[in-house]
């Protein structure tokens, strides 16, 4: 079995606000060690791609890093279209959820869950 890279070397970010809400979705979910966070991309979402973020088992491909004491799968391949996002967590008056930062998007939806490169 694969072991974890370091935090260093993984192609995202999570703000503070982000891993405070993973945890405690995690715990909320009462999930057993082996699920981490997934996080990836697939196509489809009004600007070409979506983002995949949620919990779940290990797969073939997938590479495991732990970022902020969070331990995240990710498709090899993803990394390309992914590499240097930052994720953050909104909780204010005018939106409610995790966002995404992604240097590599030429553009985004309104919604900002799709994007395309």
């Amino acid at each position: 079995m694969s072991t974890a890279v370091e935090t260093a070397l993984a192609p995202v970010t999570f703000t503070e606000g982000a891993v405070k809400e993973i945890n405690k979705l995690k715990d909320q979910q009462e999930l057993s060690d082996d699920f981490g966070l997934r996080i990836g991309v697939e196509g489809g979402g009004c600007a070409g791609m979506n983002y995949i973020l949620g919990f779940d088992q290990k797969k073939d491909g997938d590479q495991i890093y732990m970022i902020e004491g969070v331990k995240v799968y990710m498709h090899k391949a993803h990394g390309l279209y992914l590499a240097g996002m930052q994720i953050d967590f909104q909780d204010g008056l005018n939106a409610r959820g995790f966002t995404f930062n992604n240097p590599n998007a030429s553009s985004t939806c309104g919604c900002g869950s799709s994007f395309s490169v």
